[in-house]
C-alpha cells in the first residue's frame, strides 16, 4: 500500500482522463491520495473530488506565489471549508522566491495567517519551499509551528535542514526528484533521515520520475519514488509503502 501525500488531481492536466488516472493509482496499489488546492479554482475541485471518492482527502490553502490575490474573504471561505471532516491539512503555502509576483513581505504575511489558521483548526501545516529556506525556518520557529507540525512538501534542502525541520515536528515528504541520476542531495537525505520522517509524494502534474521525468506525472508513479528510498536505504519497497503509509495516516487523522 501506498499514500500519494501531495497530489494535484484538480489541475487542468487531468481534464480529459481524470478517471482513467485514477484507476491507474488504484491498480498501483496506491491506496489514497491527498489532493492539494491553492487557489479558488483548486480547492473547489479538490472539495469536490474528497466527497466523490473515499480514498482521496482534501489539503487546501493559498499558494505564496499567488499572495498578493489572496483576500481576508479567502481566508475565511478557507477556514469555513476546513471544518469539512475530508480536509485535513492546510496548504500547501510557505514562501517561494523564485517568482517575483508576489512580494516577500505579502508571502510572508499571509504565510504567517495560515499557519495561525492551522493552530486554529489543530490541522497539520503543508509547506511549499522554493529558494526560501532561511525565511520559512525562522517563520515557523517563531510561530511555533512546531505546535501543530505538518510536511515540508517535495523536500529538496540538506540533511541538516532536514533534521531542524523534524526538530519542529515536521516530516521529510520525497518526490519524483529523487530518483534522477544527478539528485545528489534529495538521495542523501532519503539515505540518512530515519523512514518514520518519511513521506511520499508525486505533486503530480508535476515532477515526475524517472524514468517519465519531463512528462505529465501522475499518483500512479508513487511506487517509483518508494522502489528509490528502498534501494537507496537497503530495504524492501514494502517497507517504506508500509511505514510512509503509517506516518501519513497518523499524521493526517485519516480513519483507517
Amino acid at each position: 500500500m501506498f499514500i500519494d501525500t501531495h497530489v494535484h488531481l484538480n489541475a487542468d492536466q487531468y481534464d480529459e482522463d481524470l478517471k482513467e488516472v485514477i484507476q491507474r493509482a488504484i491498480e498501483a496499489k496506491v491506496e489514497k491520495m491527498v489532493v492539494v488546492g491553492f487557489d479558488r479554482k483548486t480547492i473547489e475541485r479538490a472539495m469536490k473530488l474528497a466527497d466523490e471518492y473515499d480514498f482521496i482527502y482534501a489539503v487546501i490553502g493559498w499558494h505564496p506565489v499567488d499572495a498578493i490575490d489572496c483576500t481576508e474573504d479567502d481566508l475565511k471561505w478557507i477556514e469555513e471549508l476546513s471544518r469539512h471532516p475530508k480536509v485535513v491539512g492546510i496548504g500547501e503555502t510557505g514562501l517561494d522566491y523564485h517568482w517575483d509576483k508576489s512580494p516577500k513581505d505579502v508571502q510572508q504575511r499571509l504565510f504567517r495567517k495560515q499557519i495561525h489558521l492551522a493552530q486554529k483548526l489543530n490541522l497539520p501545516i503543508i509547506i511549499h519551499n522554493r529558494e526560501a529556506t532561511a525565511d520559512i525556518v525562522k517563520i515557523l520557529r517563531e510561530e511555533n509551528a512546531a505546535s501543530i507540525g505538518g510536511i515540508m512538501h517535495c523536500f529538496s534542502g540538506s540533511v541538516e535542514t532536514a533534521k531542524e525541520c523534524i526538530a519542529m515536528n515536521f516530516m521529510i515528504s520525497l518526490g519524483g526528484p529523487v530518483t534522477f541520476k544527478n539528485a545528489k542531495t534529495p538521495k542523501e537525505v532519503a539515505k540518512e533521515i530515519p523512514l518514520a520522517h518519511l513521506l511520499i509524494e508525486t505533486d503530480a502534474p508535476y515532477l515526475a520520475p524517472h524514468p517519465y521525468r519531463g512528462k505529465r506525472n501522475e499518483p500512479s508513479f508513487v511506487p517509483l519514488v518508494a522502489e528509490e528510498i528502498a534501494q537507496l536505504k537497503g530495504i524492501s519497497v514494502e517497507e517504506v509503502g508500509r511505514v510512509t503509509s503509517a506516518n501519513a495516516i497518523k499524521l493526517f487523522g485519516i480513519q483507517v
